[in-house]
């Protein structure tokens, strides 16, 4: 690229309007440009305003810095900001966190000069396909280890392993038996049901079936977090059971995030139509909307859900808007089998931003480590301190 199309990326990337094409150049640039090179470019930039050019040299500040911008609020991404002024005292951890995740984790061409895994001991791969599978008779199954084909039979039910997925083949009706998939830390799996309903389940679950849908009703019981596809049978109504609620379901496609150490309860509605019950409460769902409920039981309506967000564990990402530093983490040490520990106060910060779920530890805590979060790893430990 010349001169003048450089800079012509500088002012595209001030006010939000490059393309893919032209972002993925201007990071490439970036990435390569010596910090007179860098400077000089951005000096020459009219459209960026002159605060940002005191920058030591190309780093996730001048990212953060220039997403900031005060004069550019125009820029529909940054409308955030202007709706939300209390968040704009963690803004830098918001953005920064964001832009290390599409900047460093998003691009794994390009090898970073230096890692978390350089000054962090305990490295360790994503999770993946890992559960077991508890049978109606006590025993257990465990799948990542299992041959792909017939696992078991339960009457005239055959269980059938493929790959990170679990069928249930239905003959014909027989005596239902209960069975139990359980993920652990680092694990997630599939499954079709006997109706021919999908479910997909985060780490740390577990989900309740029996082996043959009998009776006027399709039951079973969720902990933790799953997706579920279910198959439409208006005759037989789909029902999700949860700690204290159950969620109706008729055929539609939602999310149930009931996690016992989560603050609340989220279902959240893509397609068709739930009903959320406890007790003589409901709240009835329609696409795009999420209920929660809180430890009291008290459920809540959010007519405007991130339905992107809710479901993006199934899609292979952590993705964070407004999350807390210990909700974030609660989702890290799930999927690589971690447990949190805090030495001192937690940052009072809320971060947002996209991080495959696909990459290393170290590529995860390096996002964190640029934000501003300092930990060490001792052994299955992530420490957290001031």
């Amino acid at each position: 690229m010349n001169r003048e199309e450089i800079i012509a990326l500088f002012e595209k990337y001030a006010v939000g309007k490059l393309s893919a094409e032209e972002e993925k150049a201007f990071y490439s640039w970036v990435e390569q440009a010596s910090p007179e090179e860098f400077h000089d470019m951005l000096n020459a930039a009219p459209g960026v305003p002159e605060h940002f050019k005191a920058l030591p040299s190309p780093s996730p500040e001048f990212h953060q810095r220039l997403e900031r911008r005060l004069d550019l609020s125009d820029n529909p991404r940054r409308k955030i900001w202007t709706m939300r002024p209390a968040i704009l005292a963690a803004a830098a951890s918001i953005v920064l966190l964001a832009l290390a995740a599409a900047f460093i984790l998003n691009r794994p061409s390009r090898p970073s000069h230096t890692t978390v895994a350089e000054t962090v001991a305990g490295d360790r791969p994503p999770g993946g396909n890992r559960a077991t599978l508890t049978l109606g008779d006590g025993s257990v199954i465990t799948l990542d280890s299992a041959q792909d084909g017939e696992l078991s039979r339960q009457g005239n039910t055959r269980i059938i392993k493929q790959g990170g997925r679990l069928a249930y083949n239905v003959d014909s009706d027989g005596t239902p038996v209960f069975n139990t998939i359980t993920t652990p830390n680092g694990g997630q799996y599939r499954v079709e049901l006997p109706d021919g309903s999908l479910a997909w389940l985060n780490a740390a679950s577990s989900l309740r079936f029996p082996s043959a849908f009998k009776g006027e009703e399709r039951l079973v019981e969720l902990k933790g977090e799953g997706y579920f596809e279910v198959a439409a049978n208006a005759a037989k109504p789909f029902r999700v059971k949860l700690q204290d609620a159950v969620v109706e379901v008729l055929g539609t496609h939602f999310n149930v995030n009931a996690y016992a150490d989560e603050e609340r309860v989220r279902t959240t509605l893509l397609e068709g139509a739930v009903r959320v019950r406890r007790g003589e409460g409901s709240i009835l769902l329609k696409p795009g909307q999420q209920a929660q409920m809180d430890a009291k039981g008290n459920l809540r309506l959010i007519r405007d859900a991130d339905t992107e967000q809710a479901i993006a564990w199934k899609n292979g990402y952590f993705q964070f808007d407004g999350a807390s530093l210990p909700a974030l983490l609660r989702q890290i040490a799930r999927w690589y089998n971690l447990e949190v520990v805090y030495e001192g106060n937690i940052p009072d910060r809320e971060f947002g931003g996209k991080i495959s779920r696909d990459v290393n530890l170290s590529s995860v805590l390096k996002a964190l480590q640029v934000s501003g979060v300092n930990f060490k790893v001792s052994g299955n430990k992530l420490v957290v301190t001031p």
